[in-house]
């Protein structure tokens, strides 16, 4: 089974976590190429309970899933 594709999205901010260029401690970023690829869902609930405050409403967006082709009639 490939390895997911989860990015850690702010619903309040619209801003991605993503380690930081100077010491690799997550941080919020507003792009989506700066955003970490998180490949397990326990990582994901790890980084959100140790690096989200409440008011950041954070998600877990599922990279691999946001295009589904439409159906074939």
């Amino acid at each position: 089974m490939a390895p997911m594709r989860n990015v850690i999205q702010s619903r309040t901010t619209g801003a991605f976590l993503a380690p930081s260029f100077e010491d690799g401690q997550p941080e919020w970023v507003m792009l989506l190429c700066e955003a970490a690829i998180v490949e397990d869902l326990e990582t994901c609930v790890q980084l959100i309970e140790d690096h989200t405050e409440p008011f950041h409403r954070p998600q877990v967006i599922d990279l691999d899933g946001l295009y589904r082709p439409p159906p074939t009639l």
